[in-house]
């Protein structure tokens, strides 16, 4: 992992002591509650429904095991002994007395960890595959390329006040684990017929009330020109994007009503000046950088552990833990383990102290001291020996880790909802949960096969819930919590979006509606046919039809009686 340098820490600590002298002229009432906000929010202290909310960073999804033990601590501490992980790879706990923030940034800068624009206008936490560097089929990893973004935007004194928030994600060769169509800014590495490595660029993404698949913007950006092409994108939104409309001021919007065409003759005219200057990358600085991401000391292992092999012919509850639960490593003998947040007394994404610590130990034991944390917000350990995971899998089953549920119907994303956010319309995790015990028999959940479910509270999508097979979107209906139903959204390259396929329902209604569209999917789909499959193949119809019409019925016997 890379390990800060004295000017990297110098600015961690230097916020800190920035937030602490705020929040004390704001007692004073020398610093209003108006001008204190964007600064807060620059270094991740949120005001929500039940009071404030501190987010935290985990650039480009890593984390090591001693941050994982002082996460625990904060969190118990402050947070009332939990946290709960996001999709873009951050670390929120909540409840905290305001006052405190600063003595919690000052105990996470020891380790290297902070808040800084993990919220506010300005380039926000940047994004990755959280199997870099560990997947079987990925040629070229991100991660160096992901920290370089992280230095340059770091405290950036031009793109502290955009117009809005900008997030930007680095995607290797392989499957889009990145979610690069719908950021701000998605970068995929390419290699050209030279096999000189370079970016595919992409802008304009996002989700939210108005989702947008990011375009193409430059096919082949050769690796020197990655900051200061980024640099001049930046500089395009910040003098040109709107700041009269909230809702209309992401990037995505300065794109759409520019076209592709003219947003990118007016970056290539920012760039101009740019270029071959100051932010020109060397072979030198990427070294550098690369170094710190160079292989642990893997033993040198050939085949399967025997003992493995037979453990999966002899125990069903372990084999079924290693079918959903852990994938293929590039390395013979080695595995990686995802530890599952989904269960039904849960939220998504939500981790208790103790597991915090638990899973700091098996970093430590397992997988070189490292932990990973998913878009679909769960911890991945990802170098762990085969002759390990039996091991492993009991340990994590007793702390609550180990539900054989990755990519299936109850590995949900959820966002906190209508229980802590004050922008939500409806509650998202006690519907998720109730979701989750309404399937949770394993041999349903197999039959089912692949399924990608997501739950957000309201329209600005934190959950992802506009690129799920099945996304679910609360909405306020006379003051009641009501939800939509969207299919046959998919992230990644080829990236859409759901739509909502009849009317809002209330949430004692959705499991068993969930229940009848399923059904119908069993009953149309073909041979091992995924479920986004069968929606494109034979359209919504057939599920809302499914879903909706016995309740329909139902409805007008009641007003003929």
């Amino acid at each position: 992992m890379y390990q800060y340098t004295a000017q990297d820490q110098q600015l961690v600590d230097a916020r800190v002591t920035e937030l602490r002298d705020q929040l004390a002229r704001s007692r004073a009432g020398t610093l209003s509650a108006e001008d204190l906000r964007p600064l807060r929010l620059l270094n991740g202290l949120y005001i929500l429904r039940h009071g404030p909310m501190l987010r935290i960073a985990v650039p480009y999804g890593l984390l090591a095991s001693d941050q994982l033990r002082v996460l625990a601590r904060v969190a118990e501490a402050y947070g009332g002994g939990r946290g709960h992980f996001t999709t873009r790879h951050n670390f929120q706990i909540s409840g905290l007395v305001l006052e405190d923030a600063p003595l919690v940034l000052a105990e996470l800068a020891q380790v290297q960890l902070h808040a800084i624009q993990s919220s506010g206008n300005c380039i926000r936490n940047i994004t990755s595959d959280p199997l870099a560097g560990a997947a079987a089929a990925e040629p070229m990893d991100p991660r160096a390329w992901c920290e370089l973004l992280r230095q340059w935007s770091a405290g950036h004194p031009g793109f502290s006040r955009l117009p809005r928030k900008i997030k930007i994600a680095v995607q290797g060769v392989g499957p889009d684990r990145a979610l690069i169509r719908v950021q701000d800014i998605g970068l995929n590495l390419v290699r050209d017929a030279a096999k000189e490595t370079g970016f595919r660029v992409y802008v304009g993404g996002g989700l939210g009330r108005t989702p947008m698949a990011a375009l193409e913007l430059e096919p082949f950006l050769p690796w020197r020109h990655l900051l200061s092409y980024c640099e001049a994108i930046c500089q395009v939104f910040n003098t040109q994007g709107r700041r009269d409309n909230p809702h209309k001021s992401r990037l995505k919007f300065l794109v759409r009503d520019l076209g592709i065409e003219e947003f990118r003759r007016r970056v290539e005219a920012a760039w101009a000046p740019l270029k071959d200057g100051a932010l020109t990358l060397t072979e030198t600085q990427v070294a550098r950088v690369a170094g710190h991401f160079a292989d642990p000391p893997y033993l040198d292992l050939t085949g399967d552990d025997a003992l493995h092999l037979h453990r999966l012919e002899r125990e069903p509850a372990y084999a079924a833990w290693v079918r959903h639960n852990v994938q293929p490593h590039r390395r013979p003998g080695y595995a990686i383990v995802t530890l599952s947040t989904k269960r039904v007394d849960n939220a998504p994404g939500d981790v208790s102290a103790e597991q915090l610590r638990q899973a700091a130990q098996w970093a430590d034991d397992y997988s070189f001291g490292e932990v990973r944390v998913t878009q679909r917000q769960n911890l991945v350990l990802v170098q762990v020996r085969q002759s390990d995971l039996h091991g492993l899998w009991r340990q994590a089953a007793i702390a609550g880790l180990a539900n054989p549920n990755i990519g299936l119907l109850t590995d949900i994303i959820a966002c906190p909802g209508g229980d802590e956010c004050d922008l939500a319309n409806a509650r998202s995790v006690p519907l998720v949960n109730a979701i989750q015990a309404r399937f949770a028999d394993q041999g349903l959940l197999e039959r089912l096969g692949a399924l990608v479910v997501n739950c957000s509270g309201c329209m600005n999508g934190c959950a992802h819930h506009q690129v799920a097979d099945i996304g679910i979107r609360g909405i306020d209906k006379q003051g009641a919590e009501y939800y939509q139903l969207g299919l046959g959204g998919r992230a990644g390259v080829d990236t859409r979006f759901g739509t909502v396929i009849g009317p809002a329902i209330a949430a004692a209604e959705v499991p068993a509606t969930l229940e009848r569209l399923l059904g119908a999917y069993l009953n149309h789909r073909r041979e091992s046919e995924p479920f986004s499959d069968t929606v494109r193949r034979i359209g919504n119809t057939p599920f809302a039809t499914a879903a909706y019409g016995a309740a329909e019925r139902a409805v007008r016997e009641l007003a003929r009686a």
